[in-house]
């Protein structure tokens, strides 16, 4: 009985420590609820986009080889527009939370900002389900090796959300996952529309 006790007792304070660290990290216990448009909602919202966003929007949910150079290459096409790049994996648990957020924003601001994501560290098979599960609007280069995050000084961690000027320059990579729409939505506004 006095055992039963103890290991009651155990497993209790575990789980205060798992909800405290989550409160305190500002992370919330469940999944948000996507609010993104359906693809065929997204593709009548995106409309009109300009060219070099509208290349982006046609190539959504895909999953792009090339490596290295070809991700340079298409961060070269988007001069003149801010860039949002997205360094997931699939079994990364904070890339899965923050996930609905991007295809919600990338639909929101996808006529003035490219999206483009950087599937790292990751296989294609898992990949493909993933982006199933979680359709957006852009697409992503795999970089099974993370040679491009390195190039980006995308960090080993994830997720990681790299920013760039209209230059084409970096101006902030923001490390782990967003807790919420409204951060990922406030450093859109800071980093990519103010630069």
């Amino acid at each position: 009985m006095k055992r039963k006790l103890v290991w009651s007792a155990v497993g209790l304070a575990i789980a205060a420590v798992v909800v405290i660290g989550l409160i305190q990290a500002g992370g919330e216990t469940s999944q948000p609820k996507s609010k993104a448009a359906t693809p065929v909602d997204a593709k009548r919202a995106l409309a009109g986009a300009p060219a070099p966003l509208a290349a982006l929007h046609r190539q959504s949910d895909q999953l792009l080889g090339g490596g290295e150079k070809a991700f340079d290459a298409r961060i070269a096409s988007l001069e003149g527009y801010p860039v949002v790049v997205n360094k997931w994996a699939s079994w990364c648990g904070p890339c899965r939370f923050e996930f609905p957020s991007f295809q919600s924003l990338g639909v929101k601001y996808g006529k003035q900002v490219a999206f483009v994501g950087l599937n790292a560290g990751d296989n294609r098979g898992d990949a493909a389900k993933f982006v199933k599960k979680f359709p957006v609007s852009y697409p992503s280069y795999e970089d099974p090796d993370e040679k491009i995050a390195r190039s980006i000084r995308a960090p080993s961690n994830y997720p990681i959300t790299v920013f760039y000027d209209r230059r084409g320059k970096i101006v902030f990579v923001h490390q782990g996952g967003y807790p919420n729409e409204a951060k990922l939505e406030e450093d859109i506004r800071r980093y990519a529309l103010n630069t």
